[in-house]
């Protein structure tokens, strides 16, 4: 969410792409068919850091950090909260805290940043970042709090005590103690990741009301590359989501979401590639990423599953035809974006891998072809089998056996909120043979289908008396069901049956040993996933003539922008030592060696060995490719070290309002040798030119990234860089310069 600590071919085709691999919506649901990003519109014009909830009521309610929500408006909100019934469609109402509410450790004028909200037992519970408190004079010491409430919309009451209190950093000053997320395991322990750039990314493990931290945390994340963390639990995964990069550069900025997974919430977490988030060369594969259209920065996650079971992420995002809320340079604008999360081969990628969506997509499901919110007395869509049932106060309480009066079958998610309050056993029935039940007495989430039966157990001391979400999963003859606190990817219990057939007939309630509370009870068409990813930037045949193998010096077609003699080119390899300057800002001191691109898309490609160590701080040595118009424009793919990391970035230096501003995007992970590529493309409807980032540490495997663009009017040239300090010497070694169509 904070500063970093430092001074493509195919994009137009990715809607196209979308398009034709977006599954259909789930018959029978209601509400929009269709929606647009950003979402909240409705509510304002800015609502970053998004997180999303569904509460008892069966609306969604979004939370985001503290900023104004309109251009002009100058009032800086308390946690805005918007309330949905079908996820597209948002209403503000209101802040979670007033004008002068503050736990008693946060100093006067303290914002509160990037909130998270769970269920925990019987309540609510808000954990936010407090970005002053009363632990120094110095400010920025910031500090984890919570604070609890009955209903997502409130009343919140602070706790008295942050969760993760204010850290003194080993440099000076405080550790960016910012962005929790909680988690909780199927063992029933609840965690709280939170950290930043300056720190890393840590979990700590929680007490049962998730008010204090305790125990030794444990750093998941390295500093300086990651933050904004979200933990979610997928296939007996343990996926990390973290943000990198610089989520606030206006016009430049490159945010972005990448993830690793572990088989433990306290890690180690690796990325595709086996590369841990802790290396000082840090791993990480991309999740979203901007793709050419006009959206970047997307970054700080949440997540949400619909009543289909498709999975969603919400985000921020920037326009970048509309950077700022207000004047230039001032807060970024950062709506509130949701987008389709798929799983592709054991990893999370938003719509197949092509990125955020600007145009019409298909809307979640929120509504099923059995959908009851138990908001009338009466009980006319079922039909009693035995016992006694009531609808009181919004939900259904009752014991014995209670069905539908709407047959369904095939491909289906059933799912409902469960309290048992009496009862021993209770959960929901589908036709006349499957059941998946909560059974107290035994202590298991139990499913069977008359003929096998499948159970796991739930965690000791789980309270069900407390509300849970129990959701089934039937594809063909596959039912998996989980129980949950609050849909948010952190099951306490899942349990898989493989059916004799199919489901078919109506779906039931069932309570036994006496009464059951049920709410939110829906049965949808199990959504489609998808199956492949988009295509990634293809490399054709070679275009020789625009290549240099740097076998006898330079060819002819070099160019150089402030030419530095130290530049030696033979025997198949270009040698540059590292100069100390750099492009960004007005300094402008660094060389540039430039050649003019192909016409249409291309590919440009070089093999760069630069030894970076590791660990040690080597700010901001760096060699690789640019895509150049002039010093103040381009587009800069290099593995660089950042403090104690070395990372391949994919920096970005435009005119906006009469300066230079730079951000960047990271890419993948570098090695002392690593391959870089740019993919470049012409949109036919805009004229810009496209270019998207890829890296690889053997030059087979590559991590396609974000895309930069440059307006029509520019003819930007391909050429290579080194530069960013020169103690220690080192020297960047080029193999070639080469160009595919």
């Amino acid at each position: 969410m904070r500063h970093l600590r430092r001074g493509g071919a195919l994009t137009a085709a990715l809607g196209l792409i979308l398009a034709t691999l977006a599954p259909p919506p789930a018959a029978g649901s209601g509400g929009p068919s269709r929606y647009d990003n950003p979402i909240s519109v409705g509510v304002g014009d800015t609502f970053a850091d998004p997180v999303i909830v569904r509460g008892d009521d069966g609306f969604w309610y979004a939370y985001g950090t503290t900023d104004p929500l309109r251009e002009g408006e100058h009032e800086f909100h308390q946690v805005p909260t918007a309330r949905s019934a079908d996820l597209v469609d948002w209403t503000y109402v209101g802040d979670a805290f007033g004008p002068e509410q503050r736990p008693p450790y946060a100093a006067p004028g303290a914002a509160f940043w990037a909130p998270d909200v769970r269920r925990v037992g019987d309540q609510w519970v808000m954990y936010v970042t407090v970005t002053d408190t009363t632990v120094s004079a110095e400010g920025s010491d910031y500090a984890i709090g919570a604070a609890t409430a009955p209903t997502p919309t409130g009343p919140w009451t602070f706790a008295a005590q942050p969760v993760v209190a204010p850290r003194p950093g080993g440099g000076g000053g405080y550790l960016w103690t910012i962005d929790p997320s909680q988690f909780t395991d199927v063992d029933g322990r609840s965690y709280l990741y939170y950290g930043s750039y300056y720190g890393g990314i840590s979990v700590t493990e929680l007490s049962a009301d998730g008010l204090t931290a305790v125990g030794t945390p444990t750093q998941v994340a390295i500093d300086n590359k990651f933050e904004g963390s979200y933990v979610l639990r997928h296939d007996d995964w343990y996926y990390l989501f973290a943000s990198t990069a610089n989520c606030c550069a206006g016009p430049a900025t490159g945010y972005s979401v990448q993830v690793g997974r572990a088989r433990s919430p306290r890690g180690p977490f690796t990325d595709r590639d086996g590369v841990a988030l802790t290396a000082s060369r840090a791993g990480g594969t991309p999740v979203l990423t901007q793709n050419g259209n006009r959206w970047i920065g997307t970054g700080h996650n949440g997540f949400l599953t619909d009543l289909s079971g498709q999975d969603w992420i919400v985000y921020h995002a920037i326009d970048r035809t509309d950077p700022y809320l207000d004047e230039p340079f001032g807060i970024n604008e950062r709506p509130m974006l949701l987008d389709r999360l798929d799983w592709i081969d054991g990893w999370p990628t938003v719509n197949a891998g092509a990125g955020p969506s600007d145009g019409t997509r298909p809307a979640p499901v929120t509504t099923g072809r059995v959908d009851d919110r138990f908001d009338s007395t009466g009980l006319a869509d079922w039909r009693r089998v035995t016992g006694q049932w009531r609808v009181t106060v919004g939900r259904l309480v009752g014991s014995g056996a209670l069905t539908s009066r709407t047959t369904v079958g095939g491909h289906v998610r059933a799912e409902t909120d469960l309290r048992l309050t009496g009862a021993t056993s209770a959960g929901v029935t589908l036709g006349d043979r499957v059941e998946v039940r909560v059974d107290a007495a035994a202590g298991r989430l139990v499913a069977s289908d008359g003929r096998r039966r499948a159970t796991t157990p739930l965690p000791v001391g789980l309270d069900l008396a407390d509300p849970h979400n129990l959701a089934i999963e039937v594809r063909g003859q596959q039912l998996v069901a989980e129980l949950s606190p609050a849909r948010l990817g952190d099951q306490v219990a899942v349990v898989s049956l493989r059916l004799d057939r199919p489901v078919a007939g109506r779906p039931g309630l069932a309570a036994v040993g006496g009464p059951a509370e049920f709410d939110n009870v829906s049965v949808a068409r199990l959504f489609q996933p998808a199956k492949r990813a988009v295509p990634e930037p293809r490399v054709g045949a070679p275009l020789r003539a625009h290549s240099d193998e740097f076998t006898d010096g330079l060819d002819g077609d070099w160019r150089w922008v402030r030419e530095d003699p130290a530049v030696t080119a033979a025997d198949g390899a270009l040698r540059w030592p590292v100069q100390s300057a750099d492009l960004t800002g007005t300094g402008n001191t660094a060389g540039v060696l430039l050649r003019d691109a192909p016409r249409g898309d291309y590919v440009a490609e070089t093999k760069v060995t630069l030894d970076l160590g590791e660990d040690s701080v080597r700010n901001y040595q760096q060699a690789g490719l640019v895509a150049y118009v002039d010093d103040d424009r381009f587009a800069r793919l290099t593995q660089v070290a950042i403090w104690n990391t070395r990372q391949v970035e994919y920096g970005y230096e435009v005119p906006f309002a009469g300066q230079p501003v730079y951000g960047g995007s990271i890419v993948g992970t570098p090695a002392t040798t690593t391959w870089l590529r740019l993919a470049h493309h012409v949109d036919p409807a805009t004229g810009e030119h496209e270019f998207r980032a890829g890296s690889s540490r053997d030059g087979r495997t590559w991590t396609w990234g974000a895309v930069w663009t440059f307006p029509a009017d520019t003819t930007p040239r391909i050429g290579l860089v080194a530069h960013g300090g020169a103690e220690p010497a080192v020297t960047a070694e080029f193999d070639y310069l080469r160009f595919y169509r």
